[in-house]
Parts: structure tokens; sequence; C-alpha cells
């Protein structure tokens, strides 16, 4: 049976991906087992599969071009199969969770929101310059493959005069002159889809910073009586990041408000608690996989589920699924002993807590028989959110809630 390949959706916010290459060629055999192409887009770069065994009939969509999702870019099927009309061939989904109804109801969409007036697709970039000023994409001159509209175009447009509500662009300053006391090192791929997908964060949402310091004692004792068993049981080293995360998904159920995103003049909150993970890839870049259901996990399970996807992603092994409807992220930079670290929100999310480094350090310690002074382990929580979903006292409320569940927990009853 002759099935459609379609460009898989990478996240929530994501309505396009750029075919970066090609692992198989027409009249290749494919599987699920190998890849079948590299896709990157704004937020990840990953290798996705064949959706089935079969041939590599055609390929629609060549390497280097960006399509919006859900856009046919291959067919599969048996060898010698008469490949017919694009609407007559079963959707291979590669990710795509919906029913074949909705979306192809989706790709309609997506295609009328993304391409120019010629049908050819605009990129982030392109679509954000016309959108801030107002342009009319039939009166830009394109210079990319089939009259493609390019962001030197827009930028052109601009500069003679072309800007509808808005001001004209600010031309760019002069290249820098690259000598031998200088090295340039281009962005990769990744690097590219981390640095805009961070500058549209900042644009979106309007950060506030909140952070708290945190006696992580009974963590530690948890983790130093347990540390032969676990890693003897488990195979590896039980770090503080599933602590702090069980203690946010607890959290969560007394101030939900954290656990959402913005949609027009409305609030969105989550049922589920699906936890983001931070991951940094040699940096390269970064990634935030998703542990589905983090608030219905044990502690063992939290740890187990985090190394998981921190491995995968680690290994390029990823899927598309692995980026879906993620509800609030978890970034850890405490391993290189940071002291606090303001972290960019993970849109449409409307929070982020960063993990800090957790040093010894002299607190105050008070008990029946006065006040002493004691060294303890002590890390700092530091929560970005944005000011639009919610005000400083419920951001402030939840971090103190966070707080004193990690530092009341009887946590080593709940390792094994």
């Amino acid at each position: 049976m002759v099935m459609d390949v379609i460009m898989p959706q990478l996240g929530e916010t994501v309505s396009e991906g750029k075919v970066s290459v090609w692992h198989a060629k027409v009249g290749d055999e494919v599987s699920n087992k190998t890849p079948l192409f590299d896709v990157t887009s704004d937020k990840v770069e990953m290798e996705v599969p064949a959706p089935a065994e079969g041939t590599l009939l055609e390929i629609r969509i060549e390497a280097g071009a960006t399509v919006p999702v859900g856009e046919v870019v291959a067919i599969i099927g048996k060898e010698g199969e008469e490949i017919p009309a694009a609407s007559e061939a079963a959707p291979a989904r590669a990710g795509l969770p919906e029913p074949a109804a909705v979306a192809s109801v989706r790709t309609a969409a997506v295609k009328a929101l993304n391409r120019d007036a010629n049908g050819n697709p605009l990129s982030p970039a392109v679509r954000r310059l016309i959108a801030e000023n107002n342009l009319d994409t039939s009166a830009i001159a394109g210079t990319g493959a089939g009259g493609r509209i390019k962001k030197r175009d827009v930028l052109a447009h601009l500069d003679v005069g072309g800007a509808g509500t808005a001001a004209r662009s600010v031309p760019s300053p002069a290249p820098m002159q690259i000598t031998g006391e200088t090295e340039m090192i281009p962005f990769n791929n990744l690097r590219k889809m981390t640095a805009e997908h961070m500058v549209r964060s900042k644009a979106t949402s309007p950060h506030v910073l909140q952070a708290v310091e945190a006696d992580f004692g009974r963590v530690a004792r948890a983790r130093e009586n347990t540390s032969r068993q676990w890693k003897e049981r488990e195979g590896f080293s039980l770090t503080y990041l599933p602590f702090v995360a069980r203690a946010v998904c607890t959290a969560i159920r007394d101030f939900p408000r954290v656990n959402a995103q913005i949609e027009g003049e409305s609030l969105v909150v989550h049922r589920r608690v699906n936890l983001g993970i931070a991951v940094d890839l040699d940096f390269d870049g970064l990634v935030a996989p998703v542990v589905k259901d983090a608030d219905r996990m044990s502690l063992p399970e939290l740890a187990r589920a985090v190394r998981e996807v921190s491995e995968r992603a680690r290994a390029n092994r990823l899927t598309p699924d692995d980026f879906i409807e993620g509800t609030y992220t978890i970034s850890n930079s405490g391993v290189f002993g940071t002291m606090i670290t303001a972290p960019i929100i993970n849109q449409p999310q409307v929070a982020i807590l960063s993990i800090d480094g957790i040093t010894k350090k002299p607190v105050v310690v008070e008990n029946t028989d006065g006040e002493s002074i004691a060294i303890r382990p002590v890390g700092v929580l530091a929560q970005s959110f944005d000011h639009r979903a919610m005000d400083g006292a419920y951001s402030a409320a939840f971090l103190h809630r966070v707080r004193e569940i990690i530092q009341t927990t009887n946590w080593a009853t709940l390792v094994s």
C-alpha cells in the first residue's frame, strides 16, 4: 500500500520543519528501524525513520527545503507500485497524533498562514518581518527558488520604502573584519534553532525572575545512605534533579497556574504535569524532551525517566513525541556550580525552574534549645515566569512550597 510520509509535528508551537538531509534515495528499501531523513525546526534537530517497511518511491521535498507540518515529503510503497495523487495515498503520520480529518484541516490552515501569494513556504524569520511591518507578500519580489521570499528580499523591500504601518528597518552594521587574532565559528543548525527559540521567547513573554535558597540536607542524607544500593540496582548515580522534579510536581497540585499556557486573553491550566528536562548537547545547543505524567511517578520512576530521555537526547535518538505536550520545564545548571540562573521560558509554557549549584554553607538552625549554626548543603531554586500569567506573589508562594517540600520530606522512604 502506498503511503505518504509527512513533515512531523516537532512541538506545540512548531509549524514547519526543514528537511536537512535524506538518508535514502529513490528505489532504496527503508524501514522504521533506520533514519529516512533529518529534519530541523526552531526547537530541535532529529532523525525521522520511515513509518513502515517498503521502497522509497518518490522524494517530493529536496534537502534544504522548509515546508509546513503535515506536508507530504516522500512516498513509500512496494517496488514498482503506481504512485497515486497525494490525496489518495494513506497518511504516514510520523508522530502526528491527530485523526486524519483533523490533521487535513490543520495542514490546510498551516499552509495558508505560512505561504506567500504564490504558494511558496515562508521561514519563521520572514513571517515575523512581514507581520511586524504589515506587508503584503504579493508586493515583495522573491529571489529564492521558485520565487520564494527570503529574509533579504523583505529587508530590501523595506529599504525602498515598502513598510506598512511599522518603521523601516535599520541598516545592518558593516561586517566585522576577521584577522589572525579572531576566529569565526559558524552556528550549526542546533545552535541556530536554540538562538531563535530563545529570542522569540523573550519577545513573547515578559520575564520575571524569583529565587529562593533551599536546605538540601534531607535530600543529601537520602542520597548518601542509599547511593551504593541505588547504583548497584539502577546502574547510575542518583542526582539531586529527581528530588527537585518530585517536589515541583507535588507543589503544582497547590499552585496549578504555573503549569499552564496563554491562549489569547485566557490562561489554559493543564491537568497533566509533563516536565520538560533541559539537556545540554555538548555546548552546541539545548533541547527539552518531555517526561509525560511526571506527577504520577514515584521518585525512582522519575529518576529513570529523566536519565532515559537525557541519554536519548545526547545520542540523537529523540522522536517528535518527546517534544510535545510539555507543561513546565526544569533546567539544571548546578552541575557547573552556578550561583543563580535566569532561565528563558520554554514557549508556550509560562514558567521554568533552574537548579543551581548545591554547596555547603553555614545556616541558622532553630530547635527547642534555641538557635545554632550548622553546615548544610544549600542550593538556589530560580524561577522565571510570564508576568501575564501570574503575579510575583503567586510565583513566590509556589517557590516557597517547593522549598518546603525539599526541606521537610522524609526522602529516605521514597528512594527505594
